[in-house]
């Protein structure tokens, strides 16, 4: 499954394995990216230009390699073709990546409520980074990917999903801006509403 961190404060401590210090580190988006490089890096997946699907079977299951979660997880939502935008987005909401974090609050590394780092939370990851026995993307993202056109493709992706959001947001707000226009006019009397001042409904 990759290389296993361990806090060595206690024995009790929990053992935190790469998709724990991803999610320490950025959060569910960089346990999705984890995943997607990761997975590209052993074959399991192919990624093609903004397109990613899971690779074709030599014999064995499909997704073969895919030894965690949430890389069986990210495996299943590319059968076929699908842009990396949308499996990031995907993976980054799924079960088994909330999973993580539920973990991580139980562990207290994240906060219960707002999730964010507690104080050894940082100490784990900042342990985790003098280690260095994990790549340099599960910490930094698409900035230290190696491939450089696999970094460009990660980084569009954020990006088309942060556009996607504001889009959403944006629709969002006009849709209210035209329900309060609408109520305004047809409760102010100024005889502007679509129904043409006959009160009924469609």
């Amino acid at each position: 499954m990759g290389t296993i961190f361990r806090r060595r404060a206690t024995a009790a401590t929990p053992t935190l394995d790469r998709y724990d210090i991803a999610h320490l580190a950025g959060g569910a988006r960089r346990v999705a990216e984890t995943a997607l490089v990761g997975l590209r890096g052993r074959g399991v997946i192919t990624v093609l230009g903004p397109r990613v699907r899971a690779a074709e079977s030599t014999g064995g299951p499909a997704g073969e390699g895919a030894d965690h979660p949430v890389e069986q997880a990210l495996v299943a939502l590319c059968p076929w073709s699908r842009s990396v935008a949308s499996v990031l987005t995907d993976v980054a909401r799924c079960a088994e990546t909330a999973e993580i974090e539920r973990r991580l609050v139980a562990y207290g590394l994240r906060t219960r409520y707002r999730h964010r780092l507690t104080h050894a939370g940082r100490q784990s990851l900042e342990t985790a980074t003098r280690e260095g026995t994990l790549p340099a993307y599960v910490f930094e993202g698409p900035a230290a990917v190696p491939d450089r056109r696999l970094s460009r493709v990660i980084s569009e992706a954020e990006l088309l999903s942060g556009l996607g959001k504001s889009l959403i947001r944006l629709g969002k707000a006009l849709d209210s801006d035209h329900d309060s226009g609408h109520d305004s006019d047809t409760h102010s009397g100024s005889g502007h509403s679509c129904g043409g001042g006959g009160g009924g409904s469609d």
